[in-house]
């Protein structure tokens, strides 16, 4: 009977480790990640302001780890056509400048992995920018912030609009003093 349990304990946990062997993390993994330097980064009473969406904000943290699978997916995506994209202008340079395995085989999951590692610490620094602009524009006139930014009846939801808007329009300027 015990060696019945083990042999199942033991075909059961095969897929497990199968599945430990793969060093990718999953989007939302990495986005939980992501959100906790963030809330390092903000501290816990910007952050749940920044990302809070009922009336204690106690749901921040799933809504930055929706927010940031979403946007991990999206820079994904933009890696890869833009990695697919450079290996066609140059293979044996491409290969050159990502591979590091033998023969430069793994160039393109390097190139993919790197762009997006890129393009994620820049959203989350984005973030971070426009909260801690938000924060002293808050602190600053408090009435006119919710007057300016809040879109709900009570405009509780200001302080999340303002570094929504801040920060969307500091990524749009990234590739514009990317390339210059």
């Amino acid at each position: 009977m015990k060696r019945s349990i083990i042999a199942i304990a033991a075909v059961l946990a095969l897929p497990a480790a199968a599945m430990a062997q793969d060093t990718t993390p999953a989007p939302s993994d990495s986005a939980a990640k992501a959100c906790k330097t963030e809330r390092a980064s903000m501290g816990a009473d910007v952050f749940k302001a920044t990302y809070g969406t009922n009336k204690t904000k106690s749901n921040a943290f799933g809504k930055c780890v929706s927010k940031r699978t979403s946007s991990e997916k999206a820079n994904h995506a933009t890696a890869v056509t833009d990695c697919r994209a450079e290996r066609t202008a140059d293979e044996a340079a491409f290969k050159t400048k990502y591979g590091t395995g033998k023969n430069g085989s793994n160039a393109f999951g390097k190139c993919v992995s790197s762009k997006a590692k890129q393009a994620t610490a820049a959203d989350t620094k984005a973030d971070v920018n426009a909260a801690k602009t938000c924060k002293a524009e808050r602190k600053a006139d408090a009435d006119a912030f919710k007057a300016k930014y809040g879109t709900n009846k009570t405009k509780s939801n200001a302080f999340g609009k303002c570094v929504s808007k801040l920060a969307k329009a500091q990524q749009d300027e990234q590739p514009a003093t990317a390339t210059a």
